[in-house]
């Protein structure tokens, strides 16, 4: 593995890495993006009503994520 990546350190993680990691503990513990759900506290970023919509708000979670770790 370590051939195959010259010049990053053993350990080292990539941003979009960090970022999917970051996406995916948001997703999960908020719901964010799920189809509609009776359910009580945060309802991060509105229900989904078809799975390309669900898709899409996680793509733009990502995105936001991504921002996040480079600092922009």
């Amino acid at each position: 593995m370590q051939d195959l990546l010259p010049g990053i350190p053993m350990g080292a993680r990539r941003n979009e890495d960090i970022a999917l990691d970051m996406m995916r503990f948001i997703a999960m513990t908020t719901g964010y993006g799920k189809t509609a759900s009776s359910g009580v506290g945060f309802q991060g970023g509105g229900a989904a009503a078809k799975p390309e919509d669900y898709a899409a708000h996680l793509l733009e979670l990502y995105g936001k994520c991504l921002r996040a770790i480079d600092g922009k």
